[in-house]
C-alpha cells in the first residue's frame, strides 16, 4: 500500500439496495488509486453479500435498526457500534466516510467526522429514509438518486447523481445470457426479483399468476426465508422454472429478462434501467414513508414500467398484466426507452469525484 494512496471507508450495510450501489462508487474510486474499505453489519445478508467482492476490505459492526417500541435496542446497538467503529478506525483512519444509507451507516459517519474524515451521503430513493434525514446534519455533501429527494434534505449541498450501478448491468445480450442460465433462449422470460425484506407478497403473487402462463421461462430470486413455500408452489408447473433465494450474477438474470416483477427498491429500479428492462412494480405496502410508490411513481412518469398495489390486485390481474406485455412487443420496447431514460451511467464515478475534490 502507497502511503500516500487515500482512504475512504464506504458504510453500506443492512440490504443489498445499500451495498451495492456502495460497491459500484468503490470500484470508481479504485480506479483513481484510492483505498476503500467498507462498512457492513454482522447481518447473513451483508455477509453473504460482502463474500461476492473477496479483494474488497471490510469491517462488520453490530447491526442497528431503529424500532420506537425498543428504542433502547437501538442505543444499546448504536453504543456498541460506535466502540467498535472507534478502535477501527483509530487504526487505519479515512480521509472521507460515504454512508448508502440505513442507521448501520450513523456510527462510520459520526466516528469518521469526529477524525476530521469528510462526510457525504447517498440516498437512492425518492423519498429520504430516515437514517438519512438525520445524519444529513453531519454530512458535507448529500447526493440523491432521484430529483424529489433533493427537496427534502435542508442541507445546501445536495446533487442528483442518481444510483450507482455496476458496468455489469449494461449491454447485455439476451441469447447468451439465457443460455449461461440454462434458460430456453426460444420463449420469453419472466424475472421475478422477491428476494428484499417484505417481498412475500410479490412471490405469493408471482406463483399463483404463474399458472395461466404457457410457454414462458420464469427466473425467481425469492430470498431464503421464502424459499421453500416458492419450491413447493411450482411443483409441477408445466413452465420451464428456476428458483434462486439469492444469485449472484444478476446482471445475466437481467440480461436474459423479457419482463421483470418487482418490488420497487431505489437500487433494483437502477438496475433495471441500466439493463433496459421492462418492468411491472408491486410496491412494499408499508415502505417507510410510502417510498417505495414514490420510486414507482417516478419510473411511471418515465414510461419504463407499470405499477400494481399489492392489496388490490388478483394473482388473475397479474397473469393478465404480464400476459399483455409479453405479447406487446411495441409497448415494451417503448418500455425499455423509459427504463433507458432513467440510467445514470456515469453516477458512480460523479460520486467518486465529489468525493476526490475534499480529499
Amino acid at each position: 500500500m502507497a502511503a500516500s494512496q487515500p482512504h475512504v471507508a464506504i458504510a453500506c450495510g443492512g440490504t443489498g439496495g445499500h451495498f451495492f450501489p456502495g460497491v459500484a462508487v468503490a470500484r470508481a474510486l479504485q480506479q483513481q488509486n484510492v483505498r476503500v474499505t467498507l462498512w457492513v453489519s454482522n447481518k447473513a445478508i451483508d455477509q453473504k453479500a460482502v463474500a461476492t467482492v473477496p479483494d474488497l476490505a471490510h469491517v462488520s459492526t453490530p447491526a442497528v435498526a431503529l424500532e420506537w417500541r425498543r428504542p433502547w435496542r437501538f442505543l444499546f446497538g448504536l453504543r456498541t457500534a460506535m466502540r467498535q467503529v472507534r478502535t477501527a478506525m483509530a487504526d487505519d483512519r479515512p480521509e472521507a466516510v460515504l454512508a448508502m444509507g440505513g442507521f448501520t451507516s450513523a456510527a462510520p459517519v459520526w466516528v469518521g467526522r469526529k477524525l476530521g474524515a469528510a462526510t457525504f451521503l447517498h440516498e437512492s430513493n425518492a423519498v429520504p429514509g430516515r437514517a438519512n434525514r438525520l445524519l444529513s446534519r453531519w454530512a458535507d455533501e448529500v447526493l440523491v438518486g432521484m430529483a424529489p429527494a433533493a427537496e427534502r434534505f435542508g442541507n445546501s449541498h445536495v446533487e442528483v447523481t442518481g444510483t450507482p450501478v455496476r458496468d455489469d448491468f449494461r449491454e447485455l445480450d439476451q441469447r447468451p445470457s439465457r443460455e449461461a442460465l440454462g434458460l430456453p433462449s426460444d420463449q420469453p422470460m419472466v424475472l421475478v426479483i422477491g428476494g428484499s425484506q417484505g417481498a412475500r407478497g410479490v412471490n405469493r403473487l408471482v406463483t399463483a399468476a404463474s399458472t395461466e402462463w404457457r410457454g414462458v421461462s420464469l427466473l425467481h430470486v425469492c430470498g431464503a426465508t421464502d424459499e421453500a413455500e416458492v419450491r413447493a408452489a411450482y411443483a409441477g408447473a408445466v413452465n420451464e422454472v428456476q428458483v434462486h433465494a439469492f444469485l449472484k450474477d444478476m446482471p445475466q438474470a437481467l440480461g436474459a429478462a423479457t419482463l421483470a416483477v418487482s418490488r420497487a427498491g431505489a437500487s433494483s429500479i437502477a438496475e433495471l434501467a441500466a439493463a433496459r428492462v421492462p418492468s411491472v412494480f408491486i410496491p412494499l405496502p408499508n415502505s417507510a414513508d410510502d417510498h417505495q410508490r414514490a420510486n414507482a411513481a417516478a419510473v411511471v412518469a418515465a414510461g419504463g414500467g407499470k405499477v400494481l398495489e399489492q392489496h388490490v390486485t388478483s394473482s388473475g390481474e397479474l397473469a393478465r398484466v404480464v400476459e399483455e406485455l409479453l405479447q406487446d412487443d411495441h409497448t415494451r420496447a417503448k418500455m425499455a426507452e423509459g427504463m433507458a431514460a432513467l440510467d445514470r451511467p456515469e453516477s458512480a464515478t460523479q460520486i467518486a469525484d465529489r468525493i476526490l475534490r475534499r480529499l
